[in-house]
């Protein structure tokens, strides 16, 4: 059944049983919104093989097209991975042009699209205007305006720090030093990070704020832009505390093969851990910047166990969920799938570090809260995240807010509990494609 074909309360499956299934988890969003951007800023051509297409990834290259950049979508039988869900099978070839206004961006919900793109506006000859859904509106950008005014760029946005908005581009952007306070996401690092390579002076982008979440993003980021050519000096290299620096320079085009979405493997892992089953991720890779990489050893300590294997990861449940009081700064985006299988554990749990999520697609502590205590839970809010007390859960509907990864999280507890209704599991296409027919699929169901 295609996506939008989906019943508007989804009966999630219960399993009958313990899993022992195979899932090719598509590719990461991460990384492929991260590759587009870099590629569209090469002064080369470059390809992306088994790109994630979703709604999130297809928002960022429409978005690019409408700036001037060419990429052209290609479907190879003999690659590697075709036919498995998300295009594995798919390369495109990305053509950077000069960057174009005037365009109108639809940056949708999606946090890279809204945040990334603006210094790449700022680069381009002429207005582009930046708008989406309505909670796109409610989601920070300050971070990215207030530094792109400072580096050179004129931006329209009324005063807001947030969406609606137009950046008047020039053609270039001088650059140089930038402090921000990126507490409220790490994305605002990443931003400038990304399009610097192409500022006159480069960047030196220094955080001021008390925290910073999801380091591994900014990794990624770091990681990703060293691969193109560019230099980067950062905390780790050896530089300042929560200092970075791009240096300007040509960025070279890649040939790039994009890893499996780890995250997104959440809750077929969970799957595994919550009915004592087992499931193999194809692909998994040995070395990655991807923060759902530290799943396997959450995961293991709330009762799981998993090999890294030439073929991919195999993660196996033990029949027993164990609670877990676990630092999630660093890979806030698990926090749902992990508040899902900790409210079926056989003890408490404390999720601690993500007050951020409350700024993510939804407020996410409060949805998760709401939630799993509206099926006979027992969950409370912490300043910085959740404490949850398992208790005998029931039916219910469990309602996502157009939040993939709260529609997943509600996918995990039906496993166990019966009658679990999910609200809208289209909403799982931002990153995910095809999630219902994977995950029945998984479970023999199809």
């Amino acid at each position: 059944m295609a996506l939008n074909a989906q019943p508007a309360l989804w009966p999630a499956p219960l399993a009958s049983g313990s899993v022992d299934a195979t899932v090719h988890v598509p590719g990461s969003k991460s990384v492929t919104n991260r590759a587009l951007v870099l590629a569209a800023l090469a002064s080369e051509p470059g390809w992306l093989r088994r790109p994630l297409r979703s709604r999130d990834t297809l928002l960022m290259a429409g978005a690019l097209r409408a700036m001037g950049v060419g990429i052209e979508e290609t479907v190879s039988s003999s690659s590697s991975g075709a036919g498995t869900p998300g295009g594995s099978g798919e390369a495109w070839r990305v053509l950077p042009t000069g960057l174009q206004g005037p365009a109108t961006v639809d940056v949708g919900n999606a946090g890279t699209v809204m945040r990334f793109l603006p210094p790449v506006a700022a680069l381009a000859d002429g207005p582009i205007r930046f708008d989406g859904d309505p909670r796109s509106y409610e989601r920070p950008l300050h971070g990215v305006i207030d530094a792109l005014r400072v580096l050179g760029a004129r931006i329209d946005d009324d005063g807001r720090g947030a969406l609606p908005l137009t950046v008047h581009g020039s053609g270039g952007l001088d650059g140089g030093p930038v402090a921000i306070d990126a507490s409220s996401s790490s994305q605002f690092v990443s931003a400038l990070l990304l399009s610097a390579p192409r500022f006159n002076q480069g960047v030196e982008v220094r955080h001021t704020g008390s925290t910073l979440p999801s380091m591994p993003h900014i990794r990624m980021t770091v990681d990703m832009l060293r691969s193109v050519g560019a230099q980067v000096d950062t905390p780790e290299s050896g530089g300042e505390p929560n200092v970075w620096r791009v240096t300007p320079g040509a960025l070279l085009g890649r040939d790039l093969t994009i890893e499996p979405d780890l995250s997104n493997a959440q809750p077929f892992l969970a799957a595994a851990l919550v009915t004592g089953g087992k499931v193999v991720i194809p692909d998994w890779p040995a070395r990655t910047t991807q923060p759902g990489d530290q799943l396997r050893e959450i995961f293991t300590e709330m009762g799981g166990s998993c090999e890294l294997t030439e073929y991919g990861l195999v993660f196996t449940g033990s029949g027993g969920i164990h609670g877990i009081d676990v630092d999630l700064g660093e890979v806030g985006e698990l926090t749902p799938g992990i508040a899902a299988v900790a409210a079926l554990a056989d003890s408490p749990s404390t999720l601690r570090g993500v007050a951020h999520l409350r700024l993510h697609e939804t407020d996410r502590l409060a949805a998760l809260t709401k939630e799993i205590n509206e099926l006979g839970g027992d969950v409370t809010e912490t300043a910085d995240g959740l404490h949850i007390r398992p208790r005998p859960l029931h039916d219910g509907v469990f309602h996502t807010y157009d939040d993939h990864r709260m529609a997943t999280a509600g996918a995990i507890i039906g496993l166990a509990v019966e009658g679990v209704r999910i609200e809208n599991v289209a909403t799982t296409a931002k990153t995910l494609p095809d999630f219902p027919d994977l995950w029945t699929g998984m479970l023999g169901k199809n």
